[in-house]
């Protein structure tokens, strides 16, 4: 167990490092982009290492599996900001809006719906960032490039805060294209949020404008090939 606390020390401070040196070069602050740690699948004693070392911003990609584990973490470490980073079911928009603090996977008019029904009930407000589809592959969630002023305009029309846009850019080429897009697109709609990068490109990404990154491999290593 310490050569796992030690290792994920080590990451955290290295991802620290790159993060401070993109920004730099970019001649942005490091403290204006949020690292989202990406816990997904990984055990809560693995995520209690990096809690352990202060760090309060993580990710989950299933309501399901986010509700079974983070309930007694947050118990322990109540200032915990939790972010749904996967796709999210509109029948499962309840959940989402009583278990997360920030969405960013907000891509269809019936998941503005859902959640917005789902606010008001519950008098919550979560800030969202819309999903675009920015690489316009068929197997990714996200919504299309041209609908995406319509789907703020209709999520702003719900009583949802829109804080940015986010994207997934295709896997096995250049990011930077569909980063500096995404960018574009969200200056068009005066949103500052931008919900991009991932453990390969996050560099990338904030020399681009990103906000928020999605990291995970490179904070506790590679996945279980059977998770």
């Amino acid at each position: 167990m310490m050569a796992e606390t030690d290792k994920r020390d080590s990451a955290l401070d290295d991802i620290t490092t790159h993060i401070a040196k993109a920004a730099a070069i970019a001649e942005r602050s490091a403290s204006d982009i949020e690292l989202v740690a990406i816990s997904k699948t990984r055990s809560a004693s693995e995520i209690r290492v990096l809690l352990e070392r202060g760090h309060r911003v993580f990710g989950e990609n299933r309501v399901q599996e986010a509700a079974a584990k983070w309930p007694e973490l947050r118990a322990d470490y109540p200032d915990v900001s939790l972010h749904l980073v996967g796709q999210l079911q509109s029948n499962k928009a309840d959940d989402a809006v009583a278990l997360f603090d920030v969405i960013h996977s907000l891509d269809r008019m019936s998941l503005v719906r859902a959640l917005g029904k789902a606010m008001q009930k519950q008098d919550r407000d979560i800030p969202c960032f819309v999903q675009v589809n920015i690489g316009e592959e068929s197997q990714k969630g996200g919504c299309a490039i041209a609908e995406t002023g319509d789907l703020i305009a209709a999520a702003r029309d719900a009583g949802i805060p829109i804080c940015g846009l986010m994207c997934v850019p295709p896997s096995g080429v250049n990011a930077a294209p569909y980063f500096a897009l995404l960018a574009k697109l969200a200056a068009d709609h005066e949103l500052s949020g931008l919900s991009m990068g991932m453990s390969g490109d996050f560099e990338t990404a904030i020399k681009l404008g990103a906000t928020h990154i999605r990291v995970g491999t490179a904070l506790f290593g590679p996945r279980d090939a059977t998770a």
